[in-house]
């Protein structure tokens, strides 16, 4: 009866290590799948929208002559004042390949705007966003800087590169990108990416 028990006992204990070792390797994999997930999203810039620039809204104006009086009076008088706030919604597209098994799940994301190769603000977007197989999913990313810090010009230089980024086809393209370091959720709970990756570069304006 002793042995009986010994036995038996030997048996759960093993059964339970060999569950454990199951659940692990399940769990590894899965965490594997999620983070193949993430890597195969297309990433792409969308659109902008929201361009304000001193406070002028950029979205009615589609050349520096179509600026009024009044509008280039606020923009002149915040060059002058040594400031010149740009505002926008960046959005950002992705979408997970419909033939990928497993829906990615982005946690967070710090970020790196980039204008013409220049590093000018950082942020980071702090909610979750589930990205099912085959459908594309908008992430607006809200964009304020001082182009001051980052550009010199004049008035009708800076005008110039804000339709730009708002998408102008008729002025010079400029370029513009976003360096990203997401956080993945998965089987075992968030894991960084190691390091930096590109997710958007576009040149906007132009012809």
């Amino acid at each position: 009866m002793y042995r009986s028990n010994t036995f038996s006992r030997s048996r759960l204990a093993t059964l339970v290590m060999s569950l454990a070792m199951l659940g692990a390797l399940t769990t590894g994999c899965q965490t594997l799948r999620e983070f193949t997930a993430l890597s195969q999203v297309d990433f792409a810039l969308d659109r902008v929208s929201g361009m304000r620039l001193a406070g002028v809204d950029l979205g009615r104006i589609d050349s520096y002559s179509d600026l009024s009086y009044s509008d280039l009076g606020r923009i002149t008088s915040s060059l002058m004042s040594g400031r010149m706030p740009m505002e926008f919604n960046l959005h950002v597209s992705a979408e997970n390949p419909s033939d990928n098994s497993v829906q990615a799940r982005l946690l967070e994301m710090d970020w790196t705007l980039l204008l013409q190769e220049r590093e000018t603000v950082a942020g980071r977007l702090d909610r979750e966003v589930v990205l099912p197989p085959g459908q594309p999913k908008d992430i607006p990313l809200a964009i304020s800087l001082d182009l001051v810090d980052f550009v010199e010009g004049s008035v009708v230089d800076l005008v110039e590169l804000a339709l730009a980024v708002a998408g102008d086809e008729r002025g010079s393209p400029k370029e513009i990108a976003l360096r990203a370091q997401p956080t993945v959720q998965t089987a075992i709970g968030p894991i960084r990416y190691p390091g930096e990756i590109t997710i958007v570069s576009q040149t906007l304006g132009g012809d």
